[in-house]
This record gives structure tokens, C-alpha cells and sequence, in this order.
């Protein structure tokens, strides 16, 4: 049986339930939170990390969480700051940008599936060419069907500026792929 957010919110929020809030919070959520991670980060290690980062951030801030957003919505911000976190560290890791985008393009194809089809390879390629805010944007419009307003509270941005940074971004992929595909394969 699932359980509303105020639930699992009341159980997170009681000393004697905690536990089960958790592994509430968890059922609930950990899937969706693992594949937005794991967008951003491509490598599957790295989004089990920064997943597990996400959910002891929320238990510890859970007296933070105002009911006026969803609970997946706080979490989803959250997670994204996480990620922004783990990928900042990467690239700092880095010699240079150029370095940075080489190598998440690599951990891309590298954590491809056997069965991954080549152009969902390539559409990752063209996702990780692109600047930070217009990725996330468009990883949650694009895969996660967020509206603007969602993705707005999200990530503290104004809906037309989200808007603005998806058109850019569905631009960038799309003459990334009209400009690489055929070279590629």
C-alpha cells in the first residue's frame, strides 16, 4: 500500500516511526529520484551515491519540508542539488571543460546497456554538451514530463526562463545530432 505524502511526512516526523517513514519515503520515491539522478550523472555508482546523499539529506532536513509543494517536489530539488554537487566535484577533478565533457560523454556510452539502442546513446551525448541549467531543464521536460511550474519550484527559476532554457536546449540536441549522427554511425 502506498502512502500519502502527509503520511509519510508524519512518520519521518515521529521518533517512533521513523524507520518506516523512511522505507516509505524510500518505496515511494527512490526509482524516479535513481533515473533523474542517474541523467545527470550517467554513471551508476555515482547515482546510487548521490541517491542515498538525497534521502539522509531529506531525513535530516525533513522539519525544512513545507506541505505548500509535494513531497516528490522537495526531494527532486534536492536530488538535483546533490547531483549538481557530485558533478561540480567531477569537473573540478578535470584538467579543463573540454576534459570534462570527453569523459562524461565516454561514461555514457560506457554505462550504455548491451540492449541501449545507439540513438539513445547518442541522444546522452548530445544531452551532456550541454550547459548545466538547460540539462536539467530539459532532462526533467523531456524524460520526466514536468510541467514548467513544477520544474520552476524545482529549481528556483521563473517558468519563462525554464521554458527559455528547454527551447535552447531541444535546439542544441537537435542540431548536436543533425551535425554528429551521421558522422558517428
Amino acid at each position: 500500500m502506498k502512502l500519502k505524502d502527509a503520511e509519510i511526512v508524519n512518520l519521518l516526523t515521529a521518533p517512533q516511526t521513523v524507520e518506516k517513514g523512511l522505507r516509505a519515503m524510500m518505496d515511494a520515491y527512490q526509482s524516479r529520484l535513481y533515473w533523474h539522478i542517474r541523467r545527470l550523472i550517467v554513471d551508476h555508482d555515482g547515482a546510487q551515491d548521490v541517491l542515498q546523499d538525497t534521502f539522509i539529506k531529506a531525513y535530516q532536513n525533513i522539519h525544512q519540508f513545507k506541505s505548500d509543494s509535494k513531497l516528490y517536489t522537495w526531494l527532486y530539488r534536492i536530488a538535483t542539488n546533490e547531483a549538481l554537487q557530485a558533478l561540480n566535484k567531477m569537473n573540478r577533478m578535470k584538467k579543463t571543460d573540454e576534459d570534462a565533457e570527453y569523459h562524461m560523454q565516454n561514461l555514457v556510452a560506457d554505462n550504455a546497456g548491451q540492449d541501449a539502442e545507439e540513438i539513445q546513446v547518442f541522444l546522452q551525448k548530445a544531452i551532456q554538451t550541454l550547459p548545466e541549467k538547460q540539462k536539467l531543464v530539459f532532462n526533467m521536460r523531456y524524460y520526466d514530463d514536468l510541467p514548467y511550474e513544477e520544474i520552476s519550484k524545482i529549481l528556483d527559476m521563473s517558468v519563462g526562463t525554464c521554458k527559455t532554457n528547454y527551447h535552447y536546449a531541444k535546439d542544441k540536441v537537435e542540431n548536436y545530432i543533425k551535425d554528429n549522427y551521421s558522422q558517428e554511425f
